[in-house]
């Protein structure tokens, strides 16, 4: 008995000891990030993690600039707008595919989540052609149109999954009432599908929040890049010198609102993986 105690004990001490270890490994870049961006000078390579007189004024140039505040309007733009395309698309398409048996459901499922796995390099020149064709270049909409291309793949088959482990009884119970199948979609399944909808829809948020090689390419003018290229090309007096704390706290600045969704949102997150985890 003594011998299975001391062994419990030492294994959840082993298992504390590791979950700190994740955590550091998880929060110590955006906690130097913070602190980084709380100094100016010479204190920024100042190896200590706290500063000695810690000021906002990297924050107050960062939303004092006109370009950075209109990246920040286009990033919210461009990622609302997928994530309530990808939501529309994959709920219309992951109800056929998880609802209707036909042929080849499984390989247009597959061939789905395929698309997904093509690296953004190996698509960006037919990407640029097609925006170019379109008339789309240096537009929030040519934004819209190639992420989805990495977006909507995860949420059909999120959503096509969700729907298939729903009990068939709930819409042969809605169909002998008179219920039509948009109304089974959005008075049956809408409020069932919460879970799989927020996971899928934070997930495509912060994949378009965060993109980079496809805001660079597709857009030119400062009137229309997102906070990722905003980010990036800010430069300081000179060529070989950079405004790392201001960098720091325009990078701050668009983090915390993320950690702010997935931490009111968590539980709903791991609700719809699990839920899009079973039966893939």
């Amino acid at each position: 008995m003594t011998w299975r105690r001391t062994r419990r004990r030492l294994g959840r001490l082993l298992l504390a000891l590791l979950l700190v270890v994740i955590f550091l490994y998880a929060t110590l870049p955006f906690i130097w990030a913070i602190a980084t961006s709380l100094r100016t000078g010479a204190a920024l390579f100042d190896p200590s993690p706290f500063a000695a007189l810690p000021t906002l004024d990297n924050y107050r140039s960062a939303l004092g600039g006109r370009t950075f505040l209109r990246s920040i309007a286009n990033s919210v733009a461009v990622a609302g707008s997928v994530v309530l395309l990808s939501l529309l698309i994959g709920l219309t398409a992951g109800y056929a595919l998880g609802r209707t048996s036909f042929r080849g459901r499984r390989l247009l499922l597959a061939t789905i989540l395929a698309v997904s796995m093509f690296p953004q390099v190996a698509v960006l020149s037919g990407m640029f052609e097609l925006i170019r064709v379109l008339g789309l270049y240096d537009n929030l909409l040519a934004l819209t149109l190639s992420y989805m291309i990495f977006t909507l793949p995860f949420t059909v088959w999120v959503l096509a999954t969700f729907m298939r482990n729903l009990p068939i009884e709930l819409e042969e119970a809605a169909m002998v009432d008179g219920a039509t199948t948009m109304v089974v979609l959005t008075r049956i399944f809408l409020p069932l599908l919460a879970p799989a909808l927020v996971t899928t829809g934070l997930i495509s948020f912060i994949a378009a929040w965060n993109e980079f090689l496809f805001a660079l390419t597709f857009t030119l003018t400062d009137e229309k890049r997102t906070v990722p290229v905003a980010i990036a090309l800010m430069t300081g007096s000179s060529a070989f010198e950079l405004p790392w704390g201001q960098i720091m706290a325009a990078s701050v600045i668009v983090t915390v609102p993320l950690v702010a969704l997935v931490l009111v949102f968590q539980r709903r997150i791991a609700a719809g993986l699990v839920a899009g985890a079973v039966k893939g």
